[in-house]
Parts: C-alpha cells; sequence; structure tokens
C-alpha cells in the first residue's frame, strides 16, 4: 500500500452494506436542546481514491464509513484538531489545506457543526489506532458505502467532479 514513506492507495478498498447515502431522507430539523459539537474531517484523495475510517460499533453511527476526524476542543483551531485527530485516530501527520465544504447536521441525540478540509498525507502509513479501521476506497464507490448522513452533501460534490469546495 505504501508509496515512499507515506501510505498511499495501492489497491480496492474494501465495501460493506450499511445505510447509503443515495436515496437519503431529507435533513432533520435541529433539536431542540440538543448538544452542538464542532467537529473537522479530511478529505484525502489520491490515485482516484479517497481514504475513509470505520467508526467502531457500539458508538454514535457504529459501524459506518466516514471522512477521518473527529470533535474540536475548547482554544484549537480548525486545523489543529484535524491534525492531532488524524495522529490520534490513523497514526498519520496530515498538512490540513482549504475547507471544502461546511454542513449543520441534526442527528437524534446532537447537532454537528461539520467542516470537511482538504488534506495532504506527509508521513505515516493510514493504519487503525481509535477506529475499527481505515482503507483507500474508489470515488466511485461512495454511495455504495455506508457514510453518515451529513456526509452526503460532500459526495454528492465530490461525485459530480467537483473538488468539493463551496
Amino acid at each position: 500500500m505504501a508509496a515512499g514513506s507515506i501510505g498511499l492507495p495501492g489497491g480496492e478498498g474494501r465495501a460493506v452494506s450499511a445505510r447509503k447515502t443515495g436515496g437519503r431522507d431529507p435533513e432533520p430539523e435541529p433539536t431542540e436542546g440538543s448538544p452542538t459539537l464542532r467537529v473537522v474531517a479530511a478529505v484525502i484523495q489520491a490515485g482516484g481514491q479517497v481514504l475513509l475510517s470505520r467508526r467502531p460499533r457500539g458508538t454514535h453511527l457504529g459501524g459506518l464509513w466516514e471522512f477521518p476526524g473527529g470533535k474540536v476542543e475548547a482554544g484549537e483551531s480548525d486545523a489543529q484538531a484535524l491534525a492531532r485527530e488524524l495522529r490520534e485516530e490513523i497514526d498519520v501527520e496530515v498538512e490540513v489545506g482549504p475547507l471544502l465544504h461546511r454542513t449543520r447536521h441534526a442527528y437524534p441525540d446532537r447537532i454537528v457543526d461539520l467542516a470537511f478540509y482538504a488534506c495532504t498525507l506527509r508521513a505515516g502509513v493510514p493504519r487503525a489506532r481509535e477506529v475499527a479501521e481505515v482503507a483507500w476506497h474508489p470515488l466511485s464507490a461512495l454511495r455504495h458505502l455506508g457514510l453518515p448522513p451529513a456526509d452526503a452533501p460532500l459526495v454528492d460534490r465530490l461525485l459530480a467532479g467537483q473538488d468539493g469546495r463551496d
């Protein structure tokens, strides 16, 4: 899988059957009193593939594939949080690039303010540390993987051939 000192894609990712982004329900309205979480996610692409991580079972949205990232802690910038989360969760160093897309999504128990950033791998081979799996997947497979509903607008843009930027 490695090309040089970074883990670039070398084969097809593994698909799982789960909720699909295509044919999704309309976005729910924010729930009164639900906590709002600030979350950042990395869009790392190489050779027509995108790096995804799989959420651990037994957690919120467990078992779904997602763009790797996590919560922004108090006092952190989005870039600091994203770099930290990727080190902790998938053991890589990245350069955080431009904002691609920002969305707000209401789940039954929380509201997520989610920002997606283009990122470039700088060091490390992606491996699952705090996630169930990490794998490269062809862009064309994104609709067939189980992804969280909040990721759907970005997936639509990526599949439409846009770079994802708003």
